[in-house]
């Protein structure tokens, strides 16, 4: 066994001060004092406001917006993406602009509920011809169910699964032992669960061997809590924050995580721990996938009020200097679809794509499951809290 690299002093949760995914991170930005400019030389129409996951809060992408378009921008990152669509139900279309959230639900939910605008097809349908083959239109989760209404702009996507320490456990061994590696007794007390409350209920969806979106019998039920309990009270800690247990491996204290993947692993490798190791399963329960894509789908919010303004933000967001900052937002390193121009992959070091597994990317996607709404969640977020609460 190689000896463990200690962690760089300078590495850090690249979110700290509380900023995480699945965290809140902080409130409204103080836009216009932020932007040096009166408020009463912008009319209402120049403003937007964003409800969004992290990378588009990074300040150098809000501070470029203001200063090429002299346009004002605030933001609030969410916690959750069904709360988020539950705030723009209660009436919140008249307080946000821009929505960030996973591909189902502008299909799925906002479009139909009358949440979200569509989107000029003739202006926004070519930004998708350049991003990956994977996005080639017509692609169903930026349209609307009957195909005839653009519904967003894709940006960043991944796949989010588990992390091993690569000098324990080979990365070959992982992607085909999967995630009966946490159904191993051997490994009881020699992994962390990051509590990502919905990713742990879809990852303990297929630990159990059941398809996390579709349908389930009382039969899969019955499995979903067994392993659930199982793995709670077999893993070693339990935290929300993915440092700490990025640490652990390091330490030696833990072998492997979940959830993980290159979003919490990125940092860490960039930085030279690159025995921390996303990994998505060769296979798995779902259509014979092992890991679980997400994608997110940049929208614009139903509120007249700044909706042009929006709809240049979508655009621009695509535009290679705004995406190479997304990519980068707030210091985590993650794949966006406009890598697939040369202009932006080429602005990414060696290093950095090392970082993020790179040249792993594809097979990752290739062994996926697209992210979708889990049926009866509640039910089965009931059983995995129960089994949170009698570990104690």
């Amino acid at each position: 066994m190689k000896k463990r690299p200690t962690l760089p002093a300078s590495l850090r949760n690249p979110m700290s001060g509380a900023l995480n995914r699945r965290q809140m991170m902080g409130g409204m930005a103080a836009g216009l004092a932020a932007a040096g400019m009166p408020q009463t030389a912008l009319s209402q129409q120049d403003q937007i406001a964003l409800l969004t996951w992290d990378a588009y809060a990074d300040p150098r992408l809000l501070d470029m917006w203001r200063k090429e378009t002299g346009k004002d921008i605030r933001y609030e990152i969410h916690i959750s993406d069904p709360t988020s669509v539950n705030r723009l139900r209660a009436g919140e279309t008249s307080v946000w602009n821009f929505v960030n959230l996973n591909n189902p639900w502008a299909r799925q939910v906002m479009w139909p509920e009358n949440l979200i605008y569509d989107l000029p097809r003739e202006r926004f349908e070519p930004l998708y011809a350049q991003m990956f083959e994977k996005f080639a239109m017509p692609y169903d989760w930026a349209l609307s169910q009957d195909g005839n209404h653009l519904l967003g702009v894709v940006q960043r996507f991944e796949t989010f699964d588990f992390c091993v320490n690569s000098d324990v456990i080979s990365p070959a061994t992982a992607k085909d032992e999967g995630w009966d590696l946490f159904n191993n007794p051997d490994f009881a007390g020699r992994y962390g669960i990051l509590a990502y409350e919905d990713w742990n209920v879809m990852d303990i969806c297929m630990g159990a061997g059941i398809h996390p979106f579709k349908a389930k019998t009382e039969d899969d039920y019955a499995k979903f809590e067994e392993t659930a309990r199982r793995w709670i009270n077999n893993a070693k800690m339990i935290t929300t924050d993915f440092v700490q247990l990025n640490l652990a491996m390091l330490n030696g204290e833990i072998d492997l995580y979940f959830t993980g993947g290159t979003y919490t692993a990125s940092s860490a490798r960039a930085e030279g721990a690159t025995n921390i190791y996303a990994i998505t399963p060769n296979s798995g329960p779902a259509d014979g996938k092992g890991g679980i894509n997400w994608i997110e789908l940049n929208s614009a919010v139903a509120n007249p009020t700044g909706k042009e303004a929006t709809f240049d933000f979508l655009e621009w967001i695509t535009t290679p200097d705004a995406a190479e900052i997304v990519a980068r937002g707030n210091g985590n390193l993650q794949p966006v679809a406009q890598m697939a121009q040369d202009e932006v992959l080429s602005r990414f070091s060696a290093d950095e794509l090392d970082a993020i597994q790179w040249d792993e990317f594809d097979e990752r996607i290739s062994n996926a499951v697209e992210f979708d709404i889990i049926p009866d969640y509640d039910r089965l977020y009931d059983i995995y809290s129960a089994a949170i609460r009698d570990r104690g």
